[in-house]
């Protein structure tokens, strides 16, 4: 039986995966199916690198600047969502074309989502109370002795995932990744995925130039705007959260870029860790 087929180009932050995406979206004449847990949001116009309005003009995209940082979205959603516009385009199209860097929510997408217990309310205030008090770190130090494997996988700055994989746990004496069952949901079409590589040095030149570009483009301005956005978790961010510490006058602008290149790049080793385990991507080098 015919399935229509979803080319999904991921890989690390910076390695070029936007630009790689609109050459493959248009030789097939598919619009592009962004996958990025950020970029989602219309407020973030800098710091989450998103398409240039140059690239956004040459390719339609979606899931791009489509929702607010005041609304609560997740990887669950997200999967729901992208199946119903997958539904739709495939109607049109017999290849559509994706591009992120969310591993749990190109996951969700591709294979569903596990079924976790439901979470511990009282567990998860005290893990956020802690959190707030002695910030993020030291909730990871915690994952890092009771789950080695969720520590190498899980971007540390994203303190929701970090206090939810400490809360399942704790709650369940069983740890978080051994929760994931890795049992595949049936899809209506075919997923070929394509996982973009660079040399690491370069990768990390990438990152820093890319870093200096965004601070050019107004990204301390974009911060100071979003100060009252701050708790919400999609500036729980790189890129976001360094610059609020130093307008709150706890690093220089000069410590707070350097720290934005230094996370970004522990970030994008924590991608190439993620995807390490897949062993259904055809690596490209660029």
């Amino acid at each position: 039986m015919y399935k229509p087929l979803l080319l999904i180009i991921l890989g690390p932050t910076a390695v070029g995966k936007t630009d790689f995406a609109i050459e493959r979206a248009l030789e097939c004449g598919s619009p592009v199916v962004s996958c990025d847990s950020r970029q989602i949001y219309k407020e973030l116009k800098i710091g989450t690198a998103p398409p240039s309005s140059e690239q956004l003009a040459r390719v339609r995209h979606y899931f791009i600047f489509s929702h607010s940082v005041n609304d609560y979205f997740t990887a669950g959603r997200y999967e729901i969502e992208a199946l119903a516009l997958l539904d739709e385009l495939f109607k049109t199209h017999s290849t559509v074309v994706m591009a992120g860097g969310s591993g749990l929510y190109i996951d969700a997408l591709c294979n569903g989502l596990d079924d976790f217990p439901p979470a511990d309310q009282n567990l998860r205030r005290r893990l956020t109370l802690k959190a707030e008090k002695e910030g993020v770190e030291s909730l990871a130090a915690l994952l890092r002795e009771i789950d080695p494997l969720s520590y190498e996988t899980i971007e540390i700055s994203n303190r929701q995932r970090v206090i939810r994989a400490v809360e399942v746990t704790l709650q369940t004496g069983r740890k978080f990744s051994d929760w994931k069952s890795h049992a595949v949901k049936e899809r209506p079409f075919q997923i070929r995925k394509i996982f973009l590589s660079r040399d690491r040095e370069l990768l990390y030149e990438r990152i820093n130039k890319r870093v200096d570009l965004m601070m050019e483009q107004g990204l301390l301005d974009e911060a100071l705007s979003l100060m009252r956005f701050r708790d919400r978790p999609a500036l729980n961010t790189v890129g976001y959260k360094e610059l609020f510490d130093y307008i709150d006058g706890k690093t220089s602008l000069a410590e707070a870029v350097e720290l934005i290149k230094r996370n970004s790049r522990r970030y994008a080793k924590k991608q190439l860790t993620y995807w390490r385990r897949d062993n259904a991507l055809e690596t490209v080098c660029i």
